[in-house]
């Protein structure tokens, strides 16, 4: 229930439109992360990460899967240990205002908030 009212409380555009937004210009760094992480939900591997990844990553990006569509041989994610080694990467594709990943889509725009609240404003562990 905490989610749910973190979620009205934060517009769905709030980090993943203003991550993919920037102009390029010089931005204010630690302060810019901070209010983009302002009021977010503490997310991990066991209460979202692993379940995202199964869910939306792992039908290519799984050591195990039988055609990875092309997905590079070191972009695995079985582990929370290789998704936060492309944290960045998968930030890039999967949680900007333009996502490219996953290419069928079928992530919601809140599990895209989610995505980014956890590898964004996180930090790596379990």
């Amino acid at each position: 229930m905490v989610l749910v009212l973190t979620l009205v409380a934060c517009p769905v555009t709030t980090p993943v439109e203003t991550a993919a937004s920037d102009s390029g210009e010089a931005d204010s760094g630690e302060a810019d992360t901070a209010d983009r992480c302002a009021g977010a939900a503490t997310l991990d591997w066991d209460n979202f990460g692993h379940g995202f990844v199964i869910e939306h990553c792992n039908g290519c990006h799984a050591a195990s899967a039988s055609d990875r569509h092309g997905a590079p041989l070191d972009h695995t994610y079985d582990t929370v240990e290789q998704v936060w080694t492309h944290a960045d990467g998968i930030l890039a594709l999967a949680a900007s205002a333009s996502p490219s990943m996953p290419p069928r889509g079928g992530v919601s725009d809140d599990d895209r908030v989610r995505l980014y609240w956890w590898l964004g404003c996180g930090t790596f562990g379990h």
